[in-house]
């Protein structure tokens, strides 16, 4: 089916519609036949593997193309450092709007120590210090960090190949550049495909989680849970649009339909980096944003910019904070600010990563890490709402960089 077909079709055979009835269809089901979608749970799991299956050989073929594509160093750093400071600001924005929640609501102050549960197995408190995450930036073996399914060093090679191969001339480059750019296209094709599954693999992963947490699990942890929800949804509805309305020039509503399927991907994923493909895919086709930008934008975002999980950090430290009776004055708050911004930019692009990051945070104000176990059994569905807010805000940004190159909308 070409283009001009598509945007023709009737409206339930365009993805993001189907997407979106899977979505809320699968939340009553998982509900009201809990055992039919531990069943069906499986096709969710297919869909996520296919998604993972792609991302290593798309991030670096994508931003390979994407860099080679820019033409020499000076673009690469001039879209590097507008994009870094996209991501700082936003981030920044989230963190404010979480320790401004989290000082009114005082959710904390409603916990009580004695609901403590386990810490959930293989959860992990071992951090890293700075040297030790630039060090990891850099790989010893690319192929095992590409086998490891290690996206950082990834994109660290991916760029500094780029960049070397709009440095260098002759045939043999050349060569090497059209390797690229056909890798990708097929990538892309498969991507396609593979985007087609996620209306099913989406009502199933959501079914499923539904029937394994039930509604009720949220009650106990009501005032939290409405906190961190809530900075989510002003972040998402509020502060993203407005940079997307002002500086990228674009209709939120509108740019927000054509990335449905990669928002409600998120949402029912809980992971970014499974996203990375559908945004990809949703950025370049539907929103028409040149490939040189969203290649380079999207998978350094997917890794490096996560506004919903620093938002998450810093409230989650505050809560547990109040829980335990701690007082956290401005510059303690402000120490929080910093690491969890810090902390957001390491958090891996999988389920439960700000989780084991908030590790970090709580560390660096002196908090007791066994607060963690309190306000885990909410810890999955706030996993779902804060990765969609990190996968919008990539995609915001995508819009803003390209604005700020000088493409039209």
């Amino acid at each position: 089916m070409n283009e001009a077909a598509a945007k023709n079709s009737p409206w339930y055979l365009k993805l993001h519609w189907q997407v979106m009835i899977a979505l809320f269809a699968g939340i009553p089901f998982g509900w009201l036949a809990p055992a039919a979608a531990e069943g069906i749970g499986f096709l969710g799991d297919i869909f996520l593997r296919l998604l993972k299956m792609i991302i290593i050989p798309l991030i670096f073929t994508s931003l390979v193309s994407g860099i080679a594509s820019l033409g020499d160093a000076r673009a690469v750093g001039r879209i590097g450092i507008r994009t870094l400071i996209y991501y700082t600001i936003t981030t920044t924005l989230a963190i404010t709007v979480g320790l401004t929640l989290v000082n009114v609501i005082r959710p904390g102050a409603h916990l009580d120590l004695g609901s403590t549960s386990e810490l959930p197995e293989g959860f992990s408190t071992a951090t890293q210090t700075l040297p030790e995450f630039l060090l990891r930036m850099v790989p010893d073996n690319i192929l095992a960090a590409m086998a490891a399914g290690d996206v950082l060093p990834v994109i660290v090679f991916a760029i500094l190949f780029g960049l070397f191969l709009t440095r260098l001339n002759g045939p043999g480059v050349e060569a090497v550049k059209k390797v690229v750019d056909g890798v990708l296209e097929i990538i892309q094709a498969l991507t396609l495909a593979i985007v087609k599954l996620a209306p099913v693999g989406i009502f199933a992963l959501l079914a499923r989680e539904v029937a394994r947490s039930g509604p009720g699990i949220i009650w106990d942890l009501r005032f939290y849970f409405v906190t961190v929800g809530l900075g989510l949804l002003i972040h998402a509805f509020v502060t993203l649009p407005l940079i997307l309305l002002l500086l990228a020039r674009r209709r939120p509503l509108v740019y927000g339909r054509k990335m449905a399927p990669a928002l409600a991907t998120a949402f029912s994923t809980a992971s970014s980096s499974a996203t990375l493909p559908l945004s990809m895919e949703c950025a370049e086709r539907e929103a028409e944003i040149p490939k040189g930008v969203v290649s380079f934008v999207l998978p350094l975002g997917a890794t490096v910019n996560m506004d919903g999980t620093a938002l998450y950090e810093a409230v989650a430290a505050l809560t547990i904070a109040q829980m335990y009776g701690v007082a956290l004055e401005i510059p303690q708050q402000a120490l929080v600010l910093l690491t969890a911004l810090l902390a957001s930019v390491g958090a891996a692009g999988i389920p439960m990563a700000g989780l084991v990051m908030l590790v970090v945070v709580l560390q660096a104000v002196g908090l007791p890490l066994e607060g963690i176990g309190t306000i885990i059994a909410v810890d999955r569905v706030l996993d779902m709402m804060r990765t969609a807010t990190n996968v919008w805000s990539d995609l915001v940004g995508t819009a803003v960089v390209n604005r700020l190159e000088g493409s039209a909308p």
